[in-house]
């Protein structure tokens, strides 16, 4: 191996790419000195209408799904509290650009400061569009980088990744980011290598960047020895979106193993044949939506429920309740909140807030006419949850069906996530069926997060005992006479796949890329049929 120099952080599982770095420029800073106060309005009014006139461009040139992100934007830019806020400093006395700068500090600053990583990541929304306003009122426009690069830097835009052309390769190289972020999501939904949480290290543009986007390994003036090792046991990004034939369902289903994928938006089935899949097995509906508003639009939410069940061709989906707070904080749910990842989230937020839970229980009914949709209830915990929830459907399945409206009421599941669930998941008499949700559940059961460094290696020693309770909650489910399947990240991990085959699991849902490597280890443990 060559002696240059390595960084570990964490990888996205899209394979690894070469290429010469892209060094991103620093954060835009706004200059002094200020004309009169009308003419700085009319300067700043002007650059954000330029701003929201480029972002509509963009839109109109990428899919539904990331167009959601940049409508985020095009919102919080015409926000009139934001507005307001500038226009109050330069009447204080401010130029245009510290103006805009001042009026987003808070909100920056209110995302960058949470002890939640997910939440941090929001931050670079608001970052994007106050650079993007500062650069029109310098004349400056947003400058995309060489097709084929590695992009460095301490985090990426969303506008910016949907504005490239990965077609021909490239990557990303973060010092910060989040694995779940919006960019991460978009990165690993096309096939992007990517890592993020590197650190904080020097690289000028044009130098040779090697990243592993399986072992979170980014590789600095990397040699031919390091391409050849890393090539052994992996395959670069343009092999590892697998292009699958129409009609292989049950190949690759492989025999008594249902194989579903995991989908956080339109984006991510776009070069998928239904054909490959058994069905959808995890929609995440918060992932769909990128403005609170969406949260009471019922009918925006029934039109993209109803363009993947079409895509779906009768193959059943699965779509999971809005999962609020934690990590999501859409409409600033959880972000006031000390530890968010265990307080009103998932089930428990939507309970509280039953006008928000009728509006997509009604647009879900609705979507339901037109093929197999079932429904999963996040974050549950105890039995009432499942209950009132199933109660409050059946309420609006009558109100819709009184109108004459076209419904169908689906089967009712819960994530099993919570360990008190799992543990007693024999009195959750009325869901339908069950789905472990690895992430969190592992994340509960060893007392360590995830996404926190300092305590990763805690989290991957609790695996067997993650495995044991999965096997125990399977049986359980075997006794009920319910269907229970996973759709965490564990599914998608080969080493795992024969414990869990062991365990009794004969449902799978991993995200689409992953579908080629999961049959390949299912026929390897004679799962092939």
């Amino acid at each position: 191996m060559s002696g240059a120099l390595r960084l570990q952080g964490q990888g996205n599982g899209c394979g690894y790419a070469t290429g010469p770095a892209h060094v991103a420029a620093e954060p835009l800073s706004p200059h002094g000195g200020q004309a009169s106060p009308s003419l700085e309005f009319e300067n700043l009014n002007r650059a954000i209408a330029g701003s929201v006139a480029s972002l509509e461009t963009l839109m109109a040139l990428t899919d539904p799904a990331s167009a959601d992100i940049l409508e985020f934007q095009i919102e919080m830019l015409r926000d009139p509290v934001i507005g307001e806020m500038a226009a109050e400093q330069i009447g204080k006395g401010q130029n245009a650009a510290f103006a805009w700068v001042a009026a987003l500090e808070e909100y920056i600053a209110g995302f960058e400061q949470s002890e939640d990583e997910d939440i941090r990541a929001r931050a670079v929304d608001m970052i994007d569009i106050r650079d993007r306003v500062l650069r029109a009122l310098e004349g400056v426009p947003a400058a995309d980088f060489p097709v084929g690069s590695i992009f460095v830097g301490r985090d990426m835009a969303p506008s910016l990744f949907l504005a490239h052309d990965w077609t021909d390769g490239g990557g990303i190289a973060l010092e910060a980011g989040s694995t779940a972020s919006h960019v991460a999501l978009l990165a690993r939904a096309r096939g992007v290598p990517m890592v993020v949480g590197i650190g904080n290290f020097s690289v000028e543009t044009a130098t040779p960047v090697l990243i592993d986007g399986d072992g979170g390994l980014v590789v600095v003036h990397p040699g031919d020895a390091d391409i050849a090792a890393l090539a052994r046991f992996a395959r670069p990004v343009a092999d590892i979106t697998p292009v699958f034939e129409s009609g292989s369902a049950r190949a690759l289903s492989a025999g008594d193993v249902e194989l579903l994928v995991n989908i956080s938006g339109i984006a991510d089935i776009r070069n998928l044949d239904p054909g490959t899949c058994d069905g959808i097995g995890l929609l995440r509906t918060e992932f769909l939506i990128s403005s609170a508003a969406d949260l009471a639009n019922e009918e925006k939410q029934f039109q993209l429920y109803c363009e993947i069940v079409k895509w779906a061709a009768g193959r059943p989906v699965t779509i999971r309740l809005f999962d609020l707070g934690g990590d999501k904080p859409l409409g600033g749910f959880g972000v006031d909140e000390r530890n968010p990842f265990l307080g009103l989230r998932g089930i428990r937020l939507l309970l509280s807030m039953p006008v928000m839970l009728r509006i997509q229980a009604r647009a879900l009914l609705r979507a339901g006419a037109f093929g197999e949709v079932k429904v999963l209830l996040p974050m549950v915990t105890f039995p009432r949850e499942v209950e009132d929830t199933r109660r409050l459907f059946e309420e609006e399945a009558a109100s819709l069906a009184q109108r004459h409206i076209a419904i169908s009421m689906p089967a009712i599941g819960m994530m099993v996530e919570v360990p008190a669930a799992a543990i007693m998941l024999d009195t959750f008499e009325q869901a339908d069926f069950f789905s472990l949700g690895t992430n969190d559940l592992a994340q509960y059961l060893s007392a360590a997060a995830r996404d926190n460094p300092l305590v990763a290696d805690l989290h991957r020693q609790a695996a067997p005992a993650l495995l044991r309770l999965i096997a125990q909650t399977v049986a359980v489910a075997q006794d009920m006479g319910k269907p229970i399947g996973i759709c965490g990240d564990l599914a998608g991990r080969p080493e795992y796949l024969p414990s869990l085959i062991a365990s009794g699991i004969r449902q799978i849902s991993v995200a689409p890329a992953q579908l080629a490597a999961v049959k390949t280890t299912l026929a390897q443990a004679g799962m092939d049929g």
